[in-house]
């Protein structure tokens, strides 16, 4: 069974970016790469129990078990050696990648407080989507009650496109909910 919003990439998004960009061939139109999903836990330097919630939290979110980055060289200022814990990653491609986009864009985003829309401005140059949020309990799978800490992550949205126009096209074929 496929994802659904796989199946609408399939049938409407490939078509309206090949008639707005004009492509020649399908495989040069614009599709999602992956998705990189990052919880930075700095006061995991001093208490190492901060990171198991964090794990357990991006488990929940993503369906898959994280992780755990270290720091690659010492920072004084940081309290930081090298070798420490200092957060969690995940990477999530094919049907979990379009079920966390689905989930993401439906239910996690409207859930914001004072939601007006993902800033535009989150494009790299080359086709990627940075944004972030704040708090981990915008997502259903999250338990309010059994939340230790609030803690923020980074969401990477990387895709095929050349230019942040067809990525910001691509995105938004998906229903992103961008400022205007």
């Amino acid at each position: 069974m496929t994802a659904r919003l796989k199946e609408h990439y399939d049938t409407v998004v490939r078509e309206a970016l090949t008639s707005k960009h004009g492509y020649k061939n399908r495989f040069e139109v614009p599709r999602l790469d992956k998705i990189v999903i990052n919880m930075g836990v700095g006061e995991a330097s001093q208490d190492r129990k901060l990171i198991e919630g964090a794990v357990k939290d991006l488990t929940a979110i993503a369906g898959q078990k994280p992780i755990i980055t270290r720091a690659k060289k010492s920072i004084a200022q940081f309290k930081v050696r090298d070798g420490m814990v200092v957060g969690c990653k995940v990477t999530l491609r094919r049907e979990r990648m379009y079920e966390f986009l689905d989930r993401l864009v439906n239910i996690a985003l409207p859930r914001v407080r004072d939601f007006r829309g993902i800033p535009a401005n989150g494009f790299d140059g080359a086709g990627n989507y940075n944004m972030g949020l704040k708090e981990q309990i915008v997502f259903p799978e999250i338990n309010y009650d059994q939340v230790d800490k609030m803690r923020g992550m980074n969401i990477t949205i990387c895709t095929t496109a050349k230019t942040n126009d067809e990525a910001r096209t691509l995105l938004e074929g998906f229903n992103m909910p961008f400022q205007k």
